[in-house]
């Protein structure tokens, strides 16, 4: 937990976000001036994969029928949007085996969620024309409770937007998380994204039209930072626990280009008014082992996957590293929550 000082450098920070000036760089300052104390750090290791292949921004981990599994992005090194999605089982601590019955999605960054005990994974789909990327929705796949090597694709998201997630609400209602980014966007609200909440009554009215419609989260984001939801976790109390992302961009690299500096993040979000409270970071890339960034200006770069909460008051804060690797690093659930 932060001392008194750093949780009032904090909060300026939080406030500095909410008044759109730039708050993310001040949190992370904070954050790493006084750091939670780490129980574990660990990258994941994956079997199964060709040699000079990554494994990266995954799933958080998810069992079915007594099997722990994670979906994960995999892309060889030198290359950009030439992702699939594999699953893989769990082998043993922090080992991770394909699983080669389930064949690939074409799929980045995917993620999963429960809806009405259905098996529900999301991801990015990118289309090329040409070699060249054109555009990218997001893309949903359900498993009809048949388990996660019967997915049947259901539907997609708007263009060119990422990092849509799905969450089963108190009322039994489905929430979902948007992410629009644009240059209109930023002009409004001075992010270079932002996120949006809606709900529906079933996946079956999951639509573009739909999510493209979400109300915008005010205060989330200050002046040219972006961000978005990760993974949602319900709350006793009906609220949403919101595992994100939270960006801004940095100082040159090797490279010479701006690094995209990327923090894990939660906030407490409130379906019933609509507000994001207790923004926090609560892990940056030094929490976690070192690796090699798949290009220089993404060495301060942890792409959230989610939360694992266990039973001994500790959480597992699952991650991409540096677009070349998954980590985890283990606080205690009182730093995230």
């Amino acid at each position: 937990m932060f001392k008194m000082a750093s949780t009032a450098i904090a909060l300026f920070g939080a406030f500095c976000a909410v008044a759109g000036m730039g708050g993310v760089k001040e949190l992370k300052e904070a954050f790493e001036a006084d750091p939670p104390k780490v129980i574990e750090s660990a990258k994941l290791t994956f079997k199964g994969v060709e040699k000079g292949y990554d494994v990266y921004n995954c799933s958080i981990p998810f069992s079915y029928d007594g099997t722990e599994y994670i979906l994960g992005r995999v892309e060889p090194r030198d290359k950009w949007a030439a992702s699939v999605t594999m699953l893989f089982k769990k082998t043993g601590k922090d080992e991770w085996t394909r699983v080669l019955e389930f064949g690939t999605l074409e799929l980045e960054d995917p993620y999963v969620q429960y809806i009405r005990g259905e098996l529900v994974v999301g991801g990015t789909r990118v289309l090329k024309i040409a070699g060249n990327i054109a555009s990218y929705r997001g893309a949903f796949y359900r498993d009809n409770k048949k388990g996660p090597l019967h997915l049947e694709y259901f539907t997609t998201g708007p263009e060119f937007m990422k990092d849509i997630r799905l969450i089963e609400l108190k009322d039994g209602r489905i929430g979902v998380f948007s992410r629009p980014r644009s240059e209109e966007i930023r002009k409004k609200y001075g992010s270079e994204a932002v996120i949006g909440f809606t709900m529906v009554k079933d996946l079956n009215e999951l639509t573009p039209e739909v999510i493209e419609k979400a109300p915008v989260i005010e205060g989330v984001l200050g002046k040219d930072e972006w961000g978005g939801c990760n993974q949602a976790y319900l709350m006793d109390d009906g609220k949403v626990l919101v595992a994100g992302h939270l960006c801004f961009t940095g100082s040159k690299a090797s490279n010479g280009v701006n690094r995209g500096v990327y923090c894990n993040a939660s906030f407490l979000f409130d379906p019933a008014t609509h507000k994001a409270t207790r923004i926090r970071i609560v892990a940056t890339r030094m929490l976690y082992p070192e690796q090699e960034p798949k290009v220089p200006h993404l060495d301060d770069c942890v792409f959230t996957s989610g939360f694992v909460f266990n039973d001994d008051g500790t959480c597992d804060v699952y991650t991409g590293l540096c677009d070349s690797a998954e980590g985890r690093v283990r606080l205690s659930a009182k730093d995230v929550k």
